[in-house]
């Protein structure tokens, strides 16, 4: 069951900057950042439209420039980091799950991934159309589409849009949908998940993986579960 370190390591530090993403890789299969372009067409690491929530600054990200953006502190002295220095940090040392914010954004970011394609990378987005476009883009990276609302057929959308997992709401998880979802030959890897109890469950429903704001506890929780299991007879 993958681990996925959700905007790095979001409840240990800043989140989606270079720290985060250090301190989740020291536990997680894969990290996660949201990307945005800067008013230069420049991919950025940051979840919101606007910089007021994760920096000192004010105003949406697409207003700065990226020489402007790197002087507000995201948090600990962090700034936020480009895509290009996210890749040059997570290069041979973990997977990278990159999701698509905004639908047009598409070629520029995958212009940038295929410049240090990492060793495992997963596209993945809230807007149907960026998934498609993703995996025209790099068909060979499997590509997942996110969704937090009620969805009769979570498979079946997926599918219609070439897409390889599907990321559901944690809330929004249920047997049945594992069970669709493996049928269709899709990867299942629901968000947010953060306790023991939820750990617990994700293995109950043998999902293939989740993304945790905690990684490093997620990875404790895996290992012991791990050393509990007998040894196979001989």
């Amino acid at each position: 069951m993958l681990i996925i370190g959700h905007r790095g390591a979001r409840a240990l530090e800043p989140e989606n900057t270079l720290r985060a993403l250090r301190r989740g890789m020291a536990c997680a299969d894969l990290v996660e950042v949201d990307l945005r372009l800067t008013r230069d067409g420049i991919p950025v690491a940051i979840h919101d439209a606007t910089v007021d929530r994760t920096t000192d600054g004010t105003g949406p990200v697409k207003g700065y420039a990226i020489e402007e953006l790197k002087r507000l502190d995201a948090g600990e002295g962090e700034t936020i980091p480009t895509l290009h220095e996210v890749l040059d940090l997570i290069h041979g040392r973990a997977g990278l799950v990159v999701e698509i914010k905004e639908p047009g954004t598409e070629a520029v970011i995958a212009s940038v991934l295929m410049d240090l394609m990492p060793e495992r990378l997963f596209l993945v987005s809230f807007h149907p159309e960026s998934v498609a476009m993703a995996k025209r883009l790099l068909p060979g990276v499997p590509a997942g589409l996110i969704y937090s609302k009620e969805t009769v057929d979570p498979a079946g959308l997926a599918r219609s849009v070439q897409a390889d997992i599907i990321l559901p709401r944690w809330d929004r998880v249920s047997r049945e949908v594992v069970e669709q979802a493996h049928e269709a030959g899709l990867l299942v890897v629901p968000w947010t998940l953060n306790t023991e109890d939820d750990f617990r469950e994700a293995t109950r429903l043998g999902l293939d993986g989740f993304a945790t704001d905690d990684p490093c506890a997620a990875q404790q929780y895996r290992q012991g579960v791990t050393a509990e299991r007998p040894a196979p007879a001989r």
